[in-house]
């Protein structure tokens, strides 16, 4: 018996006398690990041979209706068994008829009957160079499937790159911008306080401040996609924030777009900013609107997707790791987006709507927003058939926390002693002076080594409005910890338009810290106040020599 390592051979024998088979396998009892297969019909042979995943065939030459020859040439113009090697068997030992056969494609050529041990040799020679060749065109499609994938994440990584160096550049142009809108509003809302405009000068006021708010929203948005925007996350339930946007929803799409709202009624929970949450599904309903043009359907789906999720749907695409989310489509059957677009759809101020419809920074705030939330966002788009938006939060093991009811809180002020501590001097001016006219006493600082010696004098303060980002060698928190030593009973309340890697933990902020994001409006700077010194909570209030009253103070 002929011994060798060679894998596993499978044969098929083409020949029109069945008496071949018997011939054929005797001669190949020595051939280890082998699979004899008969067929009488070449042209049925041609399928066998890919159904069967032969390794090598044996032809005889001289068969009714389709011969040896031809046989071989089709085995050779099909791609998938162009490469199959093929012994054609023949009772002619003559040289023309040779050459013939190898013109026509055949690997070897054996006269019958050939002896045993020849035949296995043989056999056994073209089955090992059949596989070798499967390997090696294996080797070379992982080699070209490998080479794909590095191309893949080498554009993956380039991309990542560019967002992330954008987001450094809008992050910090976000931060300035925020100071001078501070500046600029500050003083706008100190003219309201002081009265004394006519109607024009408060109508150009007015129209100032919308200005403000506008710059405001952007500034967000910017810091939003950088994931520089500090989140006030908590535990949440999506469902109840899509069931309170629907009126909104419908408003903004209009009344002759379609929309089909589906959650889960065993939602899970995610921890995730509520505030910023709306705004990135509004702006997508937005964007949606203008994809269909006022018509179409808007399709809103709030699942459970991974792990142990029963819903449709559940199972997680590619690029989204393994675990158990809170799933939010906004799909729409809007014009969709051709790939050159698709690829840049979440990138800064890139836009297709025309000049003045659009700022570009919807998607990309969302994008933003769910990277910095731990989740992922998923963008399908096709012409013709719609734009698909899917969100992916992670899930929270925590009930949803209970929504407070909003109370008006008008513009109250007091007579506590509040230490400003601002390194832009124009920016602390004007929120002195806001501030003294609601009624506080102010003390002023221009950095936290300032504020700390005031701190450290002695004097009573009731809560430090203090910038989180600012020159010196002593921080924001360094502050903070100085207060709590000497002033255990005063309130910090921290500001920023920037306030990444200094108050937020992962892009988030504990809710322990009290943070107003730069610009603030004179009504959120006294409702936060009052909120912190509100009598019961730390005694703040009740110890202040000068905490008799409050006064309420008119912004007219």
């Amino acid at each position: 018996m002929i011994e060798n390592d060679t894998s596993h051979c499978s044969i098929l024998l083409i020949d029109d006398e069945p008496f071949a088979q018997q011939i054929i396998e005797h001669g190949l009892k020595s051939c280890v690990k082998h699979v004899l297969r008969y067929e009488s019909s070449p042209a049925r042979a041609v399928d066998l041979v890919c159904e069967l995943k032969v390794t090598v065939v044996l032809v005889d030459l001289r068969m009714p209706d389709l011969d040896g020859f031809e046989f071989t040439r089709r085995l050779r113009a099909n791609p998938a068994t162009e490469h199959i090697p093929v012994i054609m068997l023949s009772s002619e030992d003559d040289p023309e008829i040779k050459a013939q056969a190898f013109a026509a494609g055949v690997n070897d050529y054996m006269v019958k009957w050939p002896d045993p041990r020849e035949l296995v040799a043989r056999v056994q020679y073209h089955n090992a160079a059949c596989i070798a060749r499967r390997e090696r065109d294996a080797a070379f499609a992982s080699l070209r499937v490998s080479q794909q994938q590095l191309a893949a994440s080498e554009s993956a990584l380039h991309q990542a790159q560019k967002m992330e160096a954008i987001g450094q550049l809008t992050g910090g142009v976000a931060h300035d911008f925020n100071n001078v809108l501070q500046i600029i509003g500050g003083n706008l809302q100190l003219l309201k306080m002081v009265g004394g405009l006519n109607e024009v000068a408060r109508n150009r006021v007015e129209m100032a401040l919308a200005g403000v708010e506008r710059g405001a929203k952007l500034s967000s948005h910017l810091l939003a996609f950088a994931r520089r925007q500090p989140l006030q996350a908590v535990v949440l339930n999506p469902g109840h924030l899509l069931r309170d946007m629907d009126d909104m929803m419908r408003r903004v799409l209009g009344p002759n777009a379609h929309i089909e709202t589906s959650i889960d009624p065993s939602l899970w929970s995610t921890v995730a900013d509520p505030n910023q949450l709306n705004n990135v599904l509004l702006n997508l309903a937005i964007n949606a609107r203008d994809a269909m043009g006022g018509n179409g359907a808007l399709r809103i789906r709030a699942s459970n997707a991974g792990g142990a999720a029963p819903s449709p749907g559940a199972a997680l695409p590619p690029g989204v790791a393994a675990g158990e989310y809170v799933l939010i489509e906004v799909a729409d059957t809007g014009r969709g987006m051709p790939p050159e677009v698709l690829q840049r759809a979440f990138e800064p101020f890139f836009t297709t709507k025309p000049v003045g419809q659009g700022t570009g920074l919807g998607l990309s705030m969302a994008y933003g927003f769910v990277k910095q939330s731990g989740g992922e966002i998923i963008l399908d788009s096709e012409v013709g058939r719609g734009t698909s938006v899917r969100i992916f939060l992670p899930r929270s093991e925590q009930d949803a926390a209970q929504p407070e009811a909003p109370v008006d809180v008008p513009l109250y002020g007091g007579l506590e002693t509040i230490l400003v501590v601002e390194d832009e001097e124009d920016v602390r001016s004007s929120t002195c002076a806001i501030l003294s006219a609601l009624g506080y006493e102010v003390l002023e600082a221009c950095d936290a080594a300032g504020a700390i010696a005031v701190v450290e004098s002695g004097r009573h303060i009731d809560l430090v409005f203090t910038d989180v980002i600012m020159p010196g060698p002593v921080s924001s928190l360094q502050l903070g910890e100085a207060v709590r030593e000497h002033l255990p009973h005063a309130q910090v309340l921290y500001t920023s338009g920037y306030a990444e890697g200094v108050l937020a933990h992962e892009g988030k902020v504990s809710a322990s810290v009290h943070l107003l994001q730069k610009p603030y409006h004179p009504d959120a700077l006294s409702a936060r106040i009052r909120h912190l010194l509100r009598p019961g909570r730390t005694g703040a209030a009740a110890n202040s020599p000068r905490a008799a009253g409050t006064a309420s103070v008119s912004a007219g």
